[in-house]
């Protein structure tokens, strides 16, 4: 445990938002709940987790009773410092002061937030407030972030052999640093810091 929290320390940079994805058919709640514990542990403040059959989102009261089981096995008394609030789609705007905090999405997600940012603009020109020609990427960055209640993934880690994230949040990993692993089943701690070390060690260009 105290490895956990000096790792988290130790790197040069480390990642606000993780999106951890799974192209794989069979994915396992059991591995996917260790990522995410481990994800707090390091001191990841959000994490969103995605399949693109949006298995764990249709059982994600098994996915969190897992997360809770895996933070006792892997932190033990200490997992009272690890609380973790979980959101899902009816509460996008209430995400609470804890230290991590967890979102569960399926492929209609992403798609659902540019719908929604969209018809908000349509309701500002509507009503006079905006003009068709106001919309540019910085306002559909703020309008994407206002309906999302989570600031976009930095990281996102995706698992299997399709080389694709399979419509994880379309728009708002433009700018997001993907790392591909060939499974999430049986993932060690040390595969998952090695992809964080990478991450931190990284240097994002931001599209030039």
């Amino acid at each position: 445990r105290q490895r956990w929290r000096a790792d988290g320390r130790a790197l040069r940079k480390l990642p606000v938002h993780v999106g951890l994805v799974v192209t794989e058919e069979e994915p396992s709640y059991a591995d996917m709940a260790s990522l995410v514990v481990w994800c707090m542990a390091v001191g990841i403040s959000y994490v969103s987790v995605y399949d693109h059959n949006g298995i764990f989102k249709r059982n994600n009261s098994r996915l969190m009773d897992e997360i809770l089981k895996q933070q006792q096995e892997l932190l033990g008394l200490d997992c009272s410092k690890y609380t973790v609030e979980f959101t899902n789609q009816d509460k996008t705007g209430q995400v609470l002061n804890c230290q991590s905090t967890l979102k569960v999405l399926s492929p209609e997600d992403g798609k659902a937030d540019i719908v929604k940012a969209a018809q908000n603009f349509c309701q500002l020109v509507a009503q006079q407030q905006r003009t068709h020609t106001d919309l540019d990427v910085n306002m559909l960055d703020n309008l994407l972030s206002s309906a999302n209640g989570f600031p976009d993934p930095d990281l996102v880690l995706k698992f299997g052999p399709v080389d694709s994230t399979l419509g994880f949040l379309p728009w708002h990993i433009r700018l997001t640093e993907i790392i591909s692993l060939p499974s999430h089943l049986n993932i060690s701690y040390e595969d998952f810091f090695s992809a964080l070390h990478h991450y931190a060690a990284c240097e994002q260009r931001w599209g030039k």
